[in-house]
């Protein structure tokens, strides 16, 4: 009986999530029409077992967000997200590392401390979009900067992925389902949370230079 029980709180668990959870967290502070919406990339990953399409609000220019996306990576400015699991437990960079802010197509971007596992970069356009991707189609990450009418950004991030559902993977891929979106979330937040506080800090203008008479 114990076990029975326990087989029928698991599938109820899986039910709910599926039903309930999993759409929420797919679409984690985007809008409908951001989600319906079409994004560079969508055509490469061809029927994706995972397609989640989140967004936040940033209050800075896009010219001012893209600095910190395309210094993303393990060993490079971090993920802004939990650095224990992503970035060896060094600390995500609070500041643009110059040395970062160069990339082109083929870039490898290391998602470990090893540099072992990673994407590399597909497409990009500066400040728009920067697209990444694992070589073999079966799945993209885009990251997309949409300004609004008030100055801000809308921040979207697009993952499509088609699962390898044979053992041992298939156990990878379903921690992978239920847990992205809490290290997601973090990223974006943090991202947003960098580059507002860079956006409020007072710059220094050039002095003006005497006049010659």
């Amino acid at each position: 009986m114990p076990v029975l029980l326990l087989i029928v709180a698991l599938l109820a668990v899986i039910i709910v999530y599926i039903l309930l959870i999993r759409p929420r967290q797919l679409t984690w502070g985007a809008t409908a029409a951001e989600v319906s919406q079409t994004l560079t990339g969508d055509d490469i990953v061809q029927k994706p077992h995972m397609v989640a399409t989140r967004a936040i609000t940033i209050d800075a220019m896009p010219d001012d967000v893209w600095p910190w996306l395309i210094q993303i990576g393990s060993a490079r400015a971090g993920f802004y997200s939990i650095d224990l699991l992503d970035n060896g437990n060094v600390p995500s960079s609070r500041e643009i590392l110059p040395e970062f802010q160069k990339i082109e197509p083929d870039y490898f971007v290391p998602f470990t401390p090893d540099q072992k596992n990673g994407m590399w970069v597909k497409d990009f356009r500066a400040p728009d979009f920067m697209l990444w991707w694992d070589r073999k189609g079966n799945a993209t990450w885009g990251w997309f900067l949409q300004p609004t009418a008030n100055g801000g950004t809308r921040l979207l991030t697009r993952l499509r992925t088609r699962y390898d559902l044979s053992f041992p993977w298939v156990i990878y891929y379903l921690i992978y389902d239920f847990g992205d979106i809490v290290m997601m979330s973090k990223c974006m937040r943090g991202i947003k949370e960098r580059a507002e506080t860079l956006e409020k800090k007072p710059r220094v203008q050039p002095t003006s230079q005497p006049e010659t008479a």
